[in-house]
Parts: structure tokens; C-alpha cells; sequence
């Protein structure tokens, strides 16, 4: 009898995580490696951020805090709730966890019981199903395809839900593919959740201020009030803050269901890092002008990628809504053989080949449910991005 336990069986290790390991690994080698998997900005923290940390060090604000956030940084989400989306909340509606992950992993396990099933438009961040198997639930994937713009349709919602549905994952912008869902789209989403009122939402808006062009962001509850009472709004600042190693998203919900999320945070990681919470204070409350200038570069940079895919020989890739990422189809790709002799019968065998002929490390489709696709993030230089997609023209160019 094996000593670990089953549920690891349900589960697969993060393949976004294990791409970027292998690419530094082949660096640490001596390998010439871009590396276009990790979904971070390249920017730095702002220094206003820093200088917050800093001084909650200097001051000795270094203590535990609440297991679920401390007084001061739930009124600054509470406020930014208000500032930012029209939603009202009080502190006691407010959960705080390390990171976006672990909100979403409490929530489930807090709500989930054998046999609920948990809607997932796909393509999916590559945790979604895996958090729901690890807490016991069925994770029912729902394919939109290049065709619908990789969003779900009103009629997808529906003939996904069962009385088995808990819980519906929505995450607009999306990664893996920057696809958004303008307030129309949504409210007919919105409109099918009303006509399902044991069926709860959990919003993943970590990608909120990163919309670009004439796309506007919204959430559910902004859309349809009718869902508050079960609606679980989650957020964070790793992406439009350039705080991802600071380990802090935050969630706003029903007081009975952040009530048990604390429960579990209590008996795990307890609280969050003090002194990155502090920073989230100051994210949150301070300045936010330099969001729009980040933008700037990542629609420059959107522009840059999209254009020298489409250039590619047997890629399509759309023009995402926001986040920073693209999701190319390479259906023109499969069944060709490369340079090397590796036949591209997935778009696994084309990332691996990309990685292995001309050193571009991507993450594949199949990871975030939906192939022939693979994911590139262009939260990094012009510069390796130019070089990164020139390689993947060639490698295109290259395969017979």
C-alpha cells in the first residue's frame, strides 16, 4: 500500500510552472532560451509599493495578523470595491489569502462536497480542475472554441448546469487566452444564472485592469445585482501591480462562506506575509497612474506578437481582449514533421519540439483544455519577443 494519499492521483503538477522550470534548467545549462511561459510582468514593483513595505519593516509592523487579512487592508479592498465596480461590502464580507490560488483553493474546499460538479469554460487557467478533484468535486469542462473568441455561450451555460452544479469558475479577461466579455455577453450569461439559483459564482478578475483598446472590464455582480448573495468576487494585485512574489489576492462574498474560507486559512497558512500586505495597502490605496503606462507597452507588445504569429505558416492567432497573453491555434501545424524528424501530432509534440529545435519555451494547449493551441506570454522585452517569434516563424517555415 502506497503511503500517499489517493487524491494525489486526481491531480497533475502545474504544467505552466514545470514549462518555466525546464527553461531555466536548459539556461543553467548553457542553452539559448526565451522563455514566453511565466504568466508575471516583467516590471518592476512601483517604488511608491516598496517604500510602504519598507517602512512597515522599519516600524515593526512584522507580527501575525488576522489568519484571513488584517482591519486595514480589507477596508482598502472594501473601498476599492466601491472606487472601482459599485459593489458594497463590508470588512466581515472580506477574505484575504496568499496569493489568488489560495482564495479559490479555500473557497472550494470550504463549499465542495463528493459529486459537485463545478463549471470550467475552457480554455481554463491549468488550476481550476485540479483545485476542484483536491477538494473533492467534478470539474465539468465546457470547450469555446477560436470560433466563439474562446468565450462560452448562454446556450453552453446552460446545457452544462445539472443539480449536481455548484459552483460556475468565470475568469474574464482570461489566461490563458486574453479573451474578455464585453457587459452584453456577460448579462447573457448573467440571465441563465438567474434561472439557476443553487448554482454560485466564483469570479477570477485578477486580469481586471489589464484591458486594452475599446474592451471594458466588468464583473458579474456589476452586471446582474440578483447574484450577490452567491457570488464569491475574487481578485488580487500580482498582475497590475507587479506583485506576483508577494503572494496576496483577496476575495469579497457572503459573510457565511468567507466565515468558513478563515476557518480553513486558520488551520493551514494562517495569515498572509504581513509586511506584503502593508504593500497591498499602499497598491491599492496609492497611485495607480502607472497602470495605464504599463498598458501601453503590453498592447505594443500584444501588437508586436499577434502580427508576427499571423505571419507564421500554419498559425492563427487572435487578438486578445487583455491580460498578457496570446493563444494561437497551430491546427495548420498538425501532422507536419520538423527539421529534427519529430512528428507534431499534438500541440504537446509542438512545444516540445519548439523547445528542443530553436529553444522557445511555450506551454501547449492541452494543458488549459482546449487544443491545437499554445499559450505565449508577452510580459517580457520586445527584444525576445522579436527573436522568440522570428524562431517560431522559422521553426513554422521548417516543418514538411
Amino acid at each position: 500500500m502506497s503511503f500517499l494519499s489517493a487524491t494525489l492521483d486526481r491531480v497533475k503538477p502545474s504544467p505552466t510552472i514545470a514549462v518555466s522550470t525546464l527553461a531555466a534548467e536548459l539556461k543553467a545549462a548553457g542553452r539559448d532560451v526565451i522563455g514566453l511561459g511565466a504568466g508575471e510582468p516583467d516590471f518592476d514593483t512601483p517604488d511608491h509599493i516598496k517604500a510602504a513595505a519598507k517602512a512597515a519593516i522599519d516600524a515593526g509592523k512584522t507580527k501575525y495578523t488576522a489568519p484571513d487579512g488584517m482591519p486595514e487592508l480589507k477596508q482598502a479592498i472594501c473601498d476599492k470595491f466601491k472606487r472601482e465596480n459599485g459593489l458594497v461590502y463590508t470588512p466581515a464580507q472580506v477574505s484575504v489569502g496568499t496569493g489568488g490560488k489560495q482564495i479559490l483553493y479555500n473557497a472550494l474546499m470550504a463549499t465542495l462536497n463528493p459529486g459537485d460538479e463545478v463549471i470550467i469554460p475552457a480554455p481554463y487557467w491549468v488550476s481550476y480542475p485540479d483545485m476542484v478533484l483536491l477538494a473533492g468535486g467534478e470539474p465539468v469542462v465546457v470547450e469555446c472554441p477560436i470560433e466563439t473568441g474562446f468565450r462560452m455561450t448562454p446556450e453552453q451555460l446552460e446545457a452544462a448546469i445539472t443539480p449536481k452544479t455548484k459552483w460556475l469558475i468565470f475568469n474574464s479577461p482570461s489566461n490563458p487566452t486574453g479573451a474578455g466579455y464585453t457587459r452584453e455577453q456577460l448579462k447573457a450569461l448573467t440571465d441563465v444564472l438567474m434561472r439557476h439559483p443553487h448554482v454560485w459564482v466564483m469570479t477570477d478578475d485578477m486580469y481586471e485592469h489589464l484591458a486594452y483598446g475599446d474592451f471594458e472590464f466588468c464583473t458579474p455582480t456589476e452586471v446582474e445585482p440578483g447574484l450577490y448573495d452567491r457570488t464569491l468576487t475574487c481578485n488580487g494585485v500580482s498582475k497590475a501591480y507587479a506583485m506576483t512574489g508577494w503572494r496576496i489576492g483577496y476575495a469579497a462574498g457572503p459573510v457565511e462562506l468567507i466565515a468558513a474560507m478563515r476557518k480553513i486559512q486558520s488551520q493551514s497558512t494562517s495569515n498572509p506575509c504581513s509586511v506584503s500586505q502593508w504593500a497591498a495597502v499602499e497598491a491599492l490605496n496609492g497611485t495607480q497612474d502607472f497602470i495605464a503606462e504599463n498598458n501601453k507597452m503590453f498592447v505594443r507588445r500584444r501588437d508586436l506578437v499577434v502580427e508576427m504569429l499571423n505571419a507564421a505558416i500554419g498559425i492563427d492567432c487572435p487578438v486578445p481582449d487583455g491580460a498578457f497573453y496570446v493563444y494561437p491555434s497551430i491546427k495548420g501545424c498538425i501532422g507536419k514533421t520538423t527539421a529534427g524528424g519529430v512528428k507534431i501530432d499534438t500541440d504537446e509534440a509542438f512545444a516540445k519540439a519548439l523547445l528542443e529545435e530553436k529553444g522557445v519555451a511555450v506551454v501547449f494547449g492541452s494543458a488549459f483544455g482546449l487544443s491545437p493551441n499554445f499559450r505565449v506570454s508577452y510580459a517580457t522585452s520586445d527584444d525576445a519577443l522579436k527573436e522568440a517569434c522570428t524562431r517560431i516563424q522559422d521553426f513554422c517555415a521548417s516543418l514538411v
